[in-house]
């Protein structure tokens, strides 16, 4: 016990009741809507947007740190950013910043959503849950992510995707070690 009042197993229930009902229909709604394909396509697209806006503005944050950064839209783009005054650099880095997260952001929530709705439909189709649905689902999705690149961009897209795919999902199904 931490020694904490209210703070563990069941804390802010009402007490005797640890768990939640299964048979509250809200329950029921919210675990319908997690196991239907288009919630789970949903709930990773979301999830991936967050993410990849979070990782957007670290890395954004990250291309300032050198003096030789040029400032957008210069002529030539050759001022260096430490030339200009700090709320001009300040505003140039936060508009960088947000643009780039926005970007990044849309590039996560597309493949999570993506990749969740067809890896779902993989697996309805095979009425299967293993590693196939995964590596197939990777497949597809880096396939159809470097379509305009050409064949043999699909090729390597769909390599790339789906060996990632399967490394993770064999990561995740590992037996975990008891401390």
């Amino acid at each position: 016990m931490n020694g904490l009042p209210g703070v563990g197993p069941g804390a802010g229930a009402p007490q005797g009741q640890g768990q939640y009902d299964p048979n509250d229909p809200n329950i029921k709604r919210l675990n319908a809507m997690m196991e239907s394909c288009f919630g789970k396509a949903a709930v990773s697209g979301v999830m991936g947007f967050g993410m990849g806006g979070l990782f957007g503005m670290f890395m954004a944050s990250m291309s300032y740190d050198t003096p030789f950064h040029g400032v957008p839209g210069a002529p030539g783009a050759t001022q260096p950013i430490t030339s200009l005054p700090l709320r001009q650099q300040l505003k140039v880095g936060f508009k960088d910043m947000g643009t780039r997260s926005y970007s990044t952001a849309k590039n996560f929530g597309l493949v999570g959503l993506m990749f969740a709705g067809i890896e779902c439909g993989i697996e309805g189709y095979r009425a299967k849950n293993d590693m196939v649905n995964g590596a197939a689902a990777g497949c597809l999705t880096g396939g159809i992510l470097a379509r305009s690149g050409g064949p043999t961009a699909v090729a390597g897209g769909c390599a790339a995707f789906a060996a990632f795919s399967t490394a993770i999902d064999v990561w995740l199904r590992q037996p975990k070690e008891d401390e």
